[in-house]
């Protein structure tokens, strides 16, 4: 079967703060995802060879739910990067981008427990429609505890991560690693909740570490990560 590729157009670019941006895109027709989806993201010139060119295609989640009629992407570039960001740096509005390969690994589970997200910098981005689509219906969730650490102090998505008691929604900022894991480890008493985490790869081994080390089952972990990739980090040897 042939993959399907979506070219659409940059409708608007959003600088969160001076290393992040999020571009919003047109929705092709029949392009459709589910809160928690990732997608490739391909800049023109991807597949002009025999071959795709693999570093103009980064894996980016959705910031943003199918209701928005938009689709986001948001991601941090620094003054030193990769081909790829330097590229997409550069575009403007009405620029060409290709979308392809829709998935989730992260989709919002409605198995009346309490919800942990945790995540460091831009990762919290995977988790804006996952909260987005639990204050619209927050059926068979009980509640929902975000916490991300940001060591720029520039927080991201302030206008949605922000506590709403009466809909059993915290959110939490911090800025330095001691008090993230101190609030990580709190959480984690909750032996049967649902924890969710994105970060680098480096933030999910030390998270799942503290995890496993407190009680938590990897069956109550989830990442953004296909199934063997998956296993790959909560087979950590303790």
């Amino acid at each position: 079967m042939k993959m399907q590729i979506y070219w659409t157009k940059i409708n608007k670019i959003i600088e969160e703060t001076p290393e992040v941006r999020t571009y919003m895109l047109d929705c092709p027709e029949g392009f459709t995802w589910e809160e928690g989806s990732h997608t490739h993201l391909a800049l023109e010139g991807f597949n002009a060879g025999e071959k795709p060119n693999k570093s103009l295609v980064r894996h980016m989640s959705i910031c943003t739910l199918p209701k928005e009629n938009i689709i986001g992407i948001t991601t941090r570039i620094k003054e030193q990067c990769s081909e790829f960001k330097s590229i997409l740096r550069n575009l403007e509005v009405g620029s060409q981008v290709a979308l392809f390969k829709i998935h989730s690994n992260v989709p919002l589970k409605r198995e009346n427990k309490n919800i942990y997200l945790l995540s460091s910098g831009v990762g919290l981005a995977t988790f804006r429609p996952l909260v987005l689509e639990y204050l619209e219906r927050p059926d068979n969730v009980n509640q929902i505890q975000s916490l991300n650490i940001d060591s720029s102090k520039k927080f991201l998505f302030t206008d949605v991560f922000k506590s709403a008691p009466d809909k059993n929604f915290t959110a939490q900022f911090v800025d330095n690693r001691k008090e993230y894991y101190d609030e990580v480890k709190k959480v984690a008493a909750d032996k049967d909740g649902l924890y969710y985490v994105v970060g680098s790869d480096e933030f999910l081994t030390q998270n799942i570490e503290l995890l496993l080390e407190k009680g938590i089952t990897p069956e109550q972990i989830f990442l953004d990560k296909r199934e063997q990739h998956r296993s790959k980090f909560l087979s950590l040897d303790l």
